[in-house]
């Protein structure tokens, strides 16, 4: 029984001491490279504040960054103490390819949204169009891009499809330039249509002085002229100008007596209905 016991103390001491100087140096590696992942996350947390990332985001990267580097130095202290990790490597390793496998598009719409909080081609409040939807930006998720369209509703663009489509971004630049057309008989005279126009531009609210207001001939159809007016807005009163334009012009060619051409296969009977 003696003998026995100070087998089992032996091997102890000699466990003891082959594996205390490894525990005291995974000790230190992992109390120093906790801290150090701290540090590294709130300052990638600011990096995220100065460039201007929303609120909802910098959280999310932040916890990303600091359970990756967790898991880094896990694998690290674990090889310290002597631990064979290649099993750990691999089993994560298939985890992670199947999970792949399962979420491939959620992780391209995932990678889509880093790109595009990166590189910023639109950011919130922006008035922006996508696949024949506009409406302003109301928030940027990591999967998704949030928009509230002019008419209020509520629209939901994979980041997938603002990343590698064609996104128009109408709050880049200072003014916008709105395209109206009206069809004038060819019997009318151009000058005079220019005129009222132009005057019926001018006298509408928010329409811009520079750019001048500008009154064209598209084209000249088989029944008709097509007529281009031509003003420019604020981004932000697109809208307001392009309904109240119409409004002025369809007054003043009232109130002068002009006619607005019809396709000859329309008749005023067909207006009517």
């Amino acid at each position: 029984m003696e003998a026995q016991l100070s087998f089992y103390w032996q091997k102890i001491s000699t466990m003891t001491l082959e594996y205390l100087p490894k525990l005291a140096l995974a000790a230190v590696v992992l109390w120093i490279g906790l801290r150090i992942i701290r540090q590294f996350s709130a300052w990638t947390t600011a990096v995220l504040e100065r460039h201007q990332v929303t609120p909802d985001i910098r959280p999310f990267f932040g916890s990303i960054i600091g359970v990756s580097l967790k898991i880094l130095l896990f694998f690290s202290v674990a090889g310290i103490v002597g631990i064979e990790t290649t099993s750990f490597v691999a089993v994560l390793a298939a985890a992670g390819f199947a999970v792949g496998i399962a979420l491939q598009g959620s992780l391209g719409n995932f990678a889509a949204g880093i790109i595009i909080l990166i590189f910023r081609p639109y950011k919130v409040g922006d008035l922006i169009e996508v696949q024949g939807n506009m409406g302003y930006v109301v928030e940027i998720q990591i999967f998704n891009t949030v928009i509230t369209t002019l008419d209020n509703r509520t629209i939901i663009i994979p980041n997938t499809t603002t990343a590698n489509g064609v996104v128009t971004n109408l709050s880049t630049r200072k003014h916008l330039r709105i395209d109206l057309k009206v069809n004038i008989p060819y019997s009318e005279d151009f000058n005079r249509i220019e005129e009222l126009l132009l005057d019926a531009l001018r006298q509408t609210p928010k329409v811009l002085d520079q750019p001048a207001p500008f009154v064209g001939i598209e084209k000249m159809d088989s029944h008709y002229l097509v007529v281009t007016a031509r003003p420019h807005a604020k981004t932000e009163d697109y809208w307001d100008v392009y309904f109240a334009a119409y409004r002025h012009i369809k007054r003043a060619l009232h109130d002068n007596g002009v006619q607005v051409a019809y396709p000859e296969d329309i008749t005023l009977g067909d207006i009517g209905k």
